[in-house]
């Protein structure tokens, strides 16, 4: 792990102002882009939490909780009563696997597998809603993923 250091140039009290953190920004960009998502979820029934969800189901069906959890960067404590509230709509049931019955995974219904279909047409709604270009989309994503990382290990 490298060394932290002081950047040259920035007093200290300049340090705390709100216009020179990365932080804020990112909340707020966060913050922005959940709002946007919100009107092409609530058509779902879908909060984007739930969305992040059933994005990692489609793709994994049959996924442990503990790895969702993982994959989702979510806790037990958040994850819980996120799935019980997909498992109420009918959209997931929750199992033992076959392997470990310790292991609870997670199991798309097929009213879960149906709203695959219709949530297609969202990630293309907010494309046309987010005025960037693709490369800058992909390098938007490609620092998140390495600011994650770097605060993650």
């Amino acid at each position: 792990m490298s060394q932290c250091r002081q950047e040259p140039g920035l007093s200290a009290d300049a340090q705390l102002l709100l216009d020179n953190q990365v932080c804020f920004p990112l909340y707020s960009a966060a913050n922005a882009v959940i709002r946007t998502y919100r009107p092409l979820l609530d058509a779902l029934d879908l909060t984007y939490s739930q969305y992040l969800v059933m994005m990692v189901l489609w793709e994994t069906d049959g996924i442990s909780v503990k790895d969702l959890g993982a994959r989702l960067h979510l806790d037990s404590g958040t994850l819980t009563p996120l799935l019980k509230r997909l498992e109420v709509k009918g959209y997931v049931v929750r199992g033992r696997s076959d392997l470990d019955e310790r292991v609870r995974v997670l199991l798309l219904t097929d009213a879960g597998r149906g709203l695959k279909q219709q949530a297609f047409a969202v990630p293309q709604q907010m494309k046309c809603k987010i005025d960037l270009e693709l490369d800058e989309l992909i390098t938007l994503k490609t620092l998140c993923e390495k600011l994650i990382n770097s605060v993650n290990d």
